[in-house]
C-alpha cells in the first residue's frame, strides 16, 4: 500500500467520522442548542474538507482538518456542555480527526508530493 492509498484511507475515514458528528444529534439525542448547532456545523466542515480532500488533494485541506478537530475537542469547553454526552461524542470525534489529518501531514512530510512540469 503507498502513501497514496494510505492518505486516502484517512480522507474516508475521515468523511465517516464527520458524518457520525453531523448526525450526533440524533443519534445521541442531544439538547437542541449550542451542542447540536456544534456537531452539525463541524460535521458538515469536516465531510466538505474530506471529499474535497479525495478529489483534489491539496495540503491546506489537511491543515483545516486539523484545527476543526481541535476546535470539536476543545469545543465543549468553549461553548459550555461539559459533563454531557455531547462532550464524549465531540471528544472522541475531535481527537480522532485530529490524528488523521497529523497522520497525513507527517506522511507528506516524509515523502512530498513530487509535480512535474508537464
Amino acid at each position: 500500500m503507498n502513501q497514496w492509498s494510505n492518505a486516502k484511507l484517512c480522507n474516508v475515514a475521515n468523511l465517516v467520522l464527520g458524518a457520525i458528528l453531523f448526525f450526533s444529534p440524533w443519534i445521541f439525542a442531544f439538547a437542541a442548542g449550542t451542542q447540536s448547532q456544534n456537531a452539525m456545523g463541524s460535521g458538515i466542515v469536516i465531510v466538505v474538507l474530506s471529499v474535497a480532500a479525495l478529489f483534489a488533494f491539496a495540503v491546506w485541506e489537511e491543515w483545516l482538518n486539523l484545527v476543526v478537530g481541535l476546535w470539536v475537542v476543545v469545543s465543549p469547553w468553549v461553548l459550555g456542555f461539559q459533563a454531557t454526552t455531547a462532550m464524549g461524542v465531540h471528544v472522541v470525534i475531535g481527537v480522532l480527526v485530529a490524528v488523521l489529518a497529523a497522520i497525513e501531514l507527517w506522511m507528506m512530510n516524509q515523502n512530498p508530493p513530487t509535480q512535474s512540469t508537464a
